[in-house]
């Protein structure tokens, strides 16, 4: 795939995003890096992520940033919610965000992604 068929979203310094980059070049494949927070959230499909996944897959509810939501906004959460609040605090996203080929995988284990990415 050429470099512009594959993008990953994250944050630099997020193991599992430091894995994935490290897996990619170590395989040689090319790809484009969009970082939440140095890039933002302007150019990020993140409605149309939710839209066809729904807040459950997209956002990470194992995640600190979770945790540090009150109960009322848990239990409140749907689509429109998780887009507001992950468009704010996108350490609520389940990362990496790999996109390519057309379709979109969310978090990073290695075999599956082997077999998404080539």
């Amino acid at each position: 795939m050429t470099n512009s068929s594959i993008v990953l979203y994250g944050i630099k310094n997020c193991d599992t995003v430091k894995k994935a980059r490290k897996w990619l070049e170590k395989n040689g494949i090319d790809y484009r890096f969009h970082d939440f927070r140095e890039d933002g959230m302007a150019s990020v499909p993140l409605e149309e992520w939710l839209k066809n996944f729904g807040w459950q897959e997209v956002l990470n509810r194992r995640s600190t940033s979770w945790r540090a939501l009150n109960d009322e906004q848990k239990n409140a959460m749907d689509d429109e919610a998780a887009l507001a609040i992950a468009s704010d605090t996108p350490t609520l996203i389940k990362r990496p965000v790999t996109v390519a080929g057309g379709e979109t995988r969310f978090g990073f284990k290695e075999a599956e992604f082997a077999e998404f990415v080539k």
